[in-house]
């Protein structure tokens, strides 16, 4: 493959020198090219909106530097016990209502433990037999909890690489990249379409970014949904202290569509979703990401326990730059409710 010759077939052969060379192209060039590439994939100005609860907040024994809802973070967050499942459902059929098509529901784990994975199933049949997508995101999965989530009609697991492996044990020192490759396995194995990426402004270079997108476009399959997330510096937490008012706290924005356009072009079958940090993003940043391949976003005014653009200055931006947002299929949530258990269906029927 050359520059001149980019394919709008997905491969899993990238080398890092490849995609350096595509970071390195002129910025009207690259997004001109991702562009390309988005169109031959998906719907042109279709964009995908998505809901993130957090469904177990704070006391999460690892200690990612850039998370408040770490035990080792000193940022206010205070622990919470597993959400009840009728919340959950409350929550989702809201999302759904404001035209949100995915639900994510996070639980700041390590790994789930036995006694939660009850609530955790009901959660997942519940939300699909309202016709929405499920997505988790929980920690560390084993063996049987992946095929539990899979038994249960899971769409997609979350699991974000979060940088490159050369940088990975600067933020992240509980668990490795190693262990993160070893819960997509588990995820892929278990036939549950994977969801994983990262952040990007963490203080990394270029050549993380080139290593972060590197690992995701190597995987066995491209994950099925990349986020790709701009640090939202917390105060009390290992980079929010550090990057504090520093520049680089904040990614340069072209830099940002730089990542946003390489990621489409290395996987460009995946929904490529703007995540954390957009509240802080321009309208025009956000629109050159549209431009550059991106087709899903987080609404809503929270996620997990971040700030986020909230759903009235999503639907006026929508509306300014002529995007729509993917429509609920029919046939999905028909196929959910076929598959919904009854006990399920009375708990989605008392919510409704």
């Amino acid at each position: 493959m050359t520059l001149n010759t980019l394919s709008t077939e997905a491969r899993t052969d990238w080398t890092r020198e490849e995609i350096a060379a595509l970071f390195d192209l002129p910025f009207t060039e690259l997004v001109f090219r991702a562009a390309e590439i988005h169109r031959a994939n998906h719907a042109a100005n279709e964009v995908q909106l998505s809901t993130l609860l957090s469904i177990k907040t704070g006391g999460c024994e690892e200690d990612c530097g850039y998370c408040s809802q770490s035990v080792k973070a000193d940022s206010g967050v205070k622990a919470t016990k597993l959400l009840e499942v009728q919340a959950v459902l409350q929550a989702a059929a809201q999302a759904r209502d404001n035209g949100s098509t995915r639900f994510c529901m996070g639980a700041a784990w390590r790994n789930p433990k036995t006694r939660d994975m009850p609530a955790i199933i009901e959660m997942v049949k519940g939300v699909r037999g309202m016709g929405l997508e499920t997505c988790m995101t929980l920690g560390m999965l084993a063996p049987e909890q992946a095929d539990m989530l899979a038994e249960a009609g899971l769409d997609y697991y979350n699991h974000n690489i979060d940088t490159s492996p050369e940088r990975y044990g600067e933020v992240i020192t509980t668990r490795t990249m190693d262990d993160r490759l070893d819960t997509l396995g588990e995820v892929r194995r278990a036939g549950i379409n994977v969801c994983s990426g990262g952040i990007v402004g963490m203080g990394e270079t270029r050549a993380d970014r080139v290593g972060f997108i590197h690992t995701l476009a190597t995987l066995p399959e491209h994950p099925g949904s990349v986020p790709v997330n701009a640090l939202v510096p917390v105060k009390g937490t290992v980079l929010g202290d550090m990057l504090a008012d520093t520049p680089l706290a904040k990614i340069d924005d072209v830099e940002f569509v730089r990542t946003v356009a390489v990621a489409r072009i290395t996987m460009p079958g995946s929904m490529v979703r703007l995540s954390a940090g957009r509240e802080s993003m321009s309208e025009m940043t956000q629109a050159m990401c549209f431009l550059a391949g991106a087709n899903s976003i987080f609404t809503g005014d929270k996620l997990l326990t971040a700030p986020n653009a909230g759903d009235d200055s999503d639907a006026a931006m929508f509306a300014r730059l002529g995007l729509r947002a993917m429509a609920v299929s029919q046939t999905a949530a028909e196929v959910a409710a076929e598959r919904m258990p009854k006990g399920c269906a009375k708990l989605v029927a008392a919510v409704e």
